[in-house]
């Protein structure tokens, strides 16, 4: 007798797939975000309302006095003072900030006692020691060290209240960026200076193309800050009777007693300075994130130009449907 052939497995046919639901989306709910959305549009509206309806705060008298003749003069040398403090300030603090980084431990030790010192004592001290500095030297002369002199000049005619001002800004803001310029040098990888050396790239280049970019990167908030806070530090030379904004508004309403517009007037403006320097430091800023991050961040215009468009192309996909709904209705009539 013979062996039964195996049985072959035939495939059947293909059985019935149970039919997928599609997933039902749910959108994340976030109703604390909204309730804090709406008492802060409370609150902002409740103050704008006290600051339009009461009328102690002289509005007419601040649009009177906001571009004064004597307001925009006092402006102008804020701004005068401004940019000598920071840039009188900034070159001196890089070269104190070299020698904090210096193998030399006498310019070390010297350029962390001027740090010391000057970061000590405040600001207002500062500027009334030079502006008194007559009362310590009559003169001030030049020539041989611990020998004879050839040029002698009057302390008093050649330290002004203007002068003193500038010296004082600027030798109290180069402590303070003496140490943002170190901070910024000491946050590249030195490992990165090797590896130029051990190419033979120039010490010149090294600085100028692999330093100071990184570097900038750490400099630039913390200077920006800097500057923002000169131009309001500068308020600080109203007790040398320098004609500076703060002073300025002083003396008008110590004459028409407009107390508060006349301080809106000087917040106004410091307002408006700080805020184009702002707007200063958000490019620079911008401009030194190059190779740092992978797309750099839109700028204001950018984000209102894509809002824009995006609300341009929604209008038009609304306007393409409504058509194309009216077409459809006159096709089945």
């Amino acid at each position: 007798m013979t062996a039964p052939a195996p049985a072959i497995d035939r495939p059947g046919p293909p059985e019935a797939q149970p039919e997928e639901k599609p997933l039902k989306v749910v959108p994340a709910r976030h109703p604390w975000r909204w309730v804090a959305t709406a008492v802060t549009l409370v609150l902002v509206a409740m103050a704008a309302n006290a600051l339009i309806t009461n009328p102690a705060w002289d509005w007419h008298f601040v649009g009177q006095y906001l571009f004064y003749e004597t307001v925009l003069r006092s402006v102008g040398t804020t701004l005068q003072l401004t940019v000598l403090g920071i840039v009188l300030g900034f070159l001196l603090g890089t070269v104190i900030a070299l020698m904090r980084l210096s193998a030399s431990p006498l310019l070390t030790s010297v350029a962390w006692g001027y740090v010391w010192l000057f970061r000590s004592v405040p600001l207002i001290l500062q500027l009334l020691f030079w502006f008194n500095l007559a009362l310590l030297y009559d003169q001030i002369s030049f020539g041989v060290p611990f020998g004879p002199s050839f040029v002698a000049v009057d302390t008093m005619h050649l330290i002004g209240p203007m002068t003193a001002a500038t010296l004082g800004l600027a030798l109290h803001q180069a402590a303070y960026a003496a140490e943002i310029v170190r901070s910024g040098f000491l946050s590249v990888d030195q490992g990165q200076l090797e590896a130029a050396a051990a190419l033979g790239i120039p010490r010149g280049r090294q600085v100028r193309r692999i330093l100071l970019p990184q570097a900038m990167r750490s400099i630039i908030p913390n200077a920006g800050n800097e500057i923002i806070g000169m131009v309001k530090g500068t308020s600080v030379v109203y007790i040398m009777a320098i004609p500076e904004l703060f002073y300025q508004v002083q003396v008008i309403y110590a004459r028409n007693g407009r107390v508060i517009a006349l301080l809106l007037v000087a917040a106004i403006w410091y307002l408006l300075l700080t805020t184009v320097l702002s707007v200063v430091q958000y490019h620079v800023e911008r401009h030194y994130a190059r190779g740092a991050v992978r797309t750099l961040p839109p700028t204001p215009v950018q984000r209102i130009r894509r809002l824009v468009a995006t609300a341009t192309a929604a209008r038009r996909q609304r306007r393409a449907g409504r058509e194309q709904l009216a077409a459809d209705l006159a096709g089945e009539r």
